[in-house]
């Protein structure tokens, strides 16, 4: 999952929308046989002795100078989300990450502070502590549609983890299946009840809040045999979030994409006379679809997760999408419940159709990491994360039955 090289100057205007289209389809997938996994964690952080106190930027700035090997970076809400570099195998990138985490912990701990380890805040209500011109003019944009664009930018935080794109003869099927055993990866892991004090009745609030913004930024990406052109097409038909230039102020026209950009349809004058090809790079990062190119397919429809538990939802994943052959059953295990976003984030797996859909899903995992040799300790975590999350649902449903593969006694 390395960068991939631009061929073009970046400086160079977009003169047509088939040269944008050409361009986004050569850079937004890397493909070749899988060869690396990474993962980000977005954690939202906690006073441990008021938790319903904001963050201190300050504070949090002192964080962030005392990083090692992961990348930390600072959300608009004061989340801290840490980045991991890509590793050659799940085991490595368990051990790695896992050692960053503790050192991360202990520099908050240090400060009086803890990670939240949950996908939305659950004491303090939506609130900006970090301030930019993207910020500013992405709260704007949020805030034409309703006050879910509020709560995903100050009170959520997400588990995206970062598999490669794969073959190119297996991409599309590789794509659509991220797609496809979403719901169930959702409802499995669903980890937000609970929003500033208020049960929500949901199990991923935050998904209930993503289903709130624009679905021309964070809609589905339409799958089908080419990814990339589909992929193109949505980017260009987006509309603009921002666009840089001097001054405080970034926010543009609203509903003016990036097709109408290059055309000079309804800019009104304050753009550029043409976005370049550093722009197009810039506006694809300010596109949240559920699964989102990047060179490598990033996973965004999971919520944080507690300690080292992230763990499990990756490592099911890279399993699920291991090979040609595990693909194909996967997408036909998930397919009763492909396309149940929505019934996933409000009943996880009390959801009746994700009840049964799952613990084959989820079995087939386990024993694809069996199979492909992952170390029986981290085997029997991944196993016992997910036997917790079954056995952890509220009485108030009904619970499916777990996946066979699970540590005896537990």
């Amino acid at each position: 999952m390395e960068p991939v090289v631009h061929a073009i100057d970046a400086g160079a205007e977009i003169r047509r929308i088939e040269d944008a289209e050409g361009y986004i389809a050569s850079i937004c997938f890397k493909t070749g046989p899988p060869a690396s996994i990474g993962v980000e964690i977005e954690q939202l952080v906690h006073d441990r002795e008021h938790p319903t106190r904001p963050p201190d930027v300050a504070v949090l700035a002192e964080v962030l100078q005392g990083q090692s090997g992961l990348r930390l970076a600072l959300g608009p809400g004061g989340q801290l989300n840490l980045v991991a570099r890509p590793q050659p195998s799940l085991a490595r990138l368990h051990d790695t990450v896992n050692a960053e985490i503790a050192h991360v912990e202990r520099l908050v701990a240090a400060r009086g502070l803890r990670l939240a380890g949950s996908g939305i805040d659950p004491h303090r209500a939506p609130r900006r502590v970090l301030n930019s011109p993207r910020h500013h003019a992405m709260a704007a944009s949020f805030a034409r549609r309703s006050g879910d664009g509020r709560t995903l930018m100050y009170s959520a935080a997400g588990l995206r983890p970062g598999l490669d794109a794969g073959p190119p003869g297996e991409l599309a099927a590789r794509w659509a299946a991220a797609h496809e055993v979403g719901p169930t990866m959702l409802a499995v892991f669903a980890n937000s009840p609970v929003q500033a004090g208020r049960d929500t009745g949901w199990a991923s609030t935050r998904m209930r809040a993503w289903y709130g913004i624009d679905p021309a930024r964070a809609g589905t990406v339409p799958t089908g045999p080419d990814p990339a052109a589909a992929w193109a097409r949505y980017a260009l038909r987006a509309p603009l979030l921002c666009v840089r230039r001097p001054g405080a102020s970034w926010t543009v026209r609203p509903g003016v994409t990036f097709a109408d950009w290059i055309g000079g349809k309804g800019t009104g004058g304050k753009l550029p006379a043409r976005p370049t090809y550093d722009d197009l790079d810039y506006h694809l990062g300010t596109l949240f679809p559920l699964v989102r190119p990047r060179g490598h397919l990033q996973i965004r429809y999971l919520d944080a997760q507690p300690g080292r538990d992230w763990f499990a939802p990756v490592a099911i994943l890279a399993a699920l999408l291991a090979d040609s052959s595990t693909i194909d059953t996967a997408r036909d295990l998930a397919a009763p419940a492909a396309g149940r976003w929505v019934e996933a984030a409000r009943y996880g797996v009390t959801d009746a159709v994700i009840a049964t859909t799952a613990p084959p899903l989820l079995d087939l995992a386990l024993r694809t990491l069996e199979r492909d040799g992952l170390r029986q300790a981290l085997l029997d975590e991944v196993a016992a994360t997910v036997e917790h999350r079954f056995h952890g649902v509220s009485a108030t449903g009904s619970s499916p039955t777990p996946p066979r593969r699970c540590p005896p006694g537990r």
